[in-house]
């Protein structure tokens, strides 16, 4: 996997901003003193403050069968 510093677009933005929240929701611990305590806007300040990053998966390459025919 890579690491990217920022988020690329505004959907991926979004996405990762939903994925933290629910994992907030889930118990998990803030990364940072909230000022709120909504689970969505402390993923969104985490995110501003850099410290949830983007995550690109890497491309698989799916073995091709032609030696087979």
């Amino acid at each position: 996997m890579t690491i990217e510093n920022a988020f690329h677009n505004k959907y991926s933005l979004v996405k990762g901003a939903a994925r933290r929240a629910r994992q907030l929701q889930s118990g998990a611990s803030p990364l940072i003193v909230p000022k709120s305590m909504k689970a969505c806007r402390v993923a969104q300040e985490e995110i501003e403050q850099g410290h949830v990053k983007f995550v690109l998966p890497e491309k698989v390459v799916e073995p091709t069968l032609d030696h087979l025919v």
